[in-house]
């Protein structure tokens, strides 16, 4: 696969690369050569018997380019038409300072830091080095937000949807307890001007914080998706829920087995109408050692929870979050595409 030149291509000669890739990925019979085409191709998408098969944009992190149109790319490679979108592909795009931190380094050593791994005394110090540089580079992102044009996003939206992508929710680094309300406010206008119904952050298990962000969710017209990870219990969400009928649930379902929860797929059932989103993934439950697997080799019931979702016309997505080591030679993609296959013979 040739590397795309952004300083030599449009958008519009992109997606026109972007259709004959994912057209010969895919198997496609005959040549795609439009964005029109696109449109055609990826109808319905990955809208399987009524349940939306999504993938948040983190499960490409590990690529290389992370550009708002190689993002696309990889999304309609792995034959995606929905997304929960990351902050960076959408606020580089609109002319975010450049970030100096090798996300691709500090991702996997946040992950440790938070399920509290031992991390060695050179983790430590590269973690506490990253951290200094991101308070910095924080203060500038903050102050370049406060004059973006929300237009950005709007015209990021449109060359994804032209592709057949629609974006459901969004996770930029704008809700957290140090961010001002203005933060919070770009945060949510942003969303809305991609189309995102939905806005997503990890619980900050902070009462005061689910009741903010939950005013303000109501003020602009959105709703908030709470993420957890193993501190998730069938009564995690029920102070943010109470607060404000903006708060949801951005459920993980593997972290959810992982953390001891025995009664997942009843948990489904009973807060489906609380679920903004769901991501799926295949953990081991606490028993086994709660391993993240390649899926059909774990604990987590997700064939039987994507049923339930089918038979029962949930209308939130499931999303695919790619987090188990990725086998050599294949990448972060590929591994989409197999869990997208997943889906489709859990659900056809």
């Amino acid at each position: 696969m040739e590397k795309i030149d952004k300083t030599s291509v449009s958008r519009r000669q992109f997606l026109t690369n972007a259709a004959l890739i994912s057209g010969s990925m895919l198997g496609a019979s005959k040549i795609f050569g439009a964005p029109a085409i696109i449109r055609d191709l990826y109808k319905g998408g990955s809208l399987i018997k009524g349940v939306q098969i999504g993938v948040i944009t983190y499960s490409f992190r590990e690529m290389p380019d992370q550009s708002a149109e190689a993002t696309l790319q990889y999304i309609l490679d792995s034959g995606i038409s929905a997304v929960e979108l990351m902050g960076d592909p959408a606020e580089t795009f609109a002319g975010r300072p450049k970030n100096p931190i090798d996300m691709r380094t500090y991702f996997p050593l946040m992950r440790k830091r938070r399920e509290k791994q031992p991390l060695t005394e050179e983790e430590t110090k590269k973690l506490d080095a990253a951290d200094a540089q991101m308070k910095e580079y924080n203060a500038e992102v903050k102050k370049w937000r406060s004059s973006v044009q929300i237009s950005k996003f709007e015209e990021f939206a449109k060359m994804y949807k032209k592709a057949g992508v629609s974006i459901y929710g969004f996770k930029p680094n704008a809700f957290g307890k140090d961010n001002s309300d203005d933060d919070v406010a770009y945060g949510m206008k942003a969303a809305k001007a991609l189309g995102a119904n939905q806005v997503t952050l990890e619980h900050p298990s902070d009462d005061a914080q689910t009741l903010r962000l939950g005013k303000l969710a109501e003020k602009y017209g959105i709703k908030v998706g709470y993420h957890g990870h193993e501190q998730q219990t069938p009564t995690f969400w029920d102070t943010a829920l109470a607060q404000s009928p903006a708060n949801g649930l951005n459920l993980d379902l593997g972290h959810f087995v992982a953390a001891g929860n025995i009664e997942s797929l009843a948990f489904v059932k009973k807060m489906n109408k609380n679920i903004l989103s769901m991501h799926i993934k295949d953990r081991q439950n606490a028993a086994n050692g709660k391993g993240n697997l390649p899926w059909g080799t774990g604990d987590t019931p997700l064939a039987d929870v994507l049923k339930i979702m089918r038979d029962n016309k949930y209308k939130f997505p499931a999303t695919v979050e790619l987090e188990y080591k990725i086998p050599e030679g294949s990448n972060s993609v590929k591994e989409v595409q197999k869990c997208l296959e997943f889906c489709k013979n859990a659900l056809l």
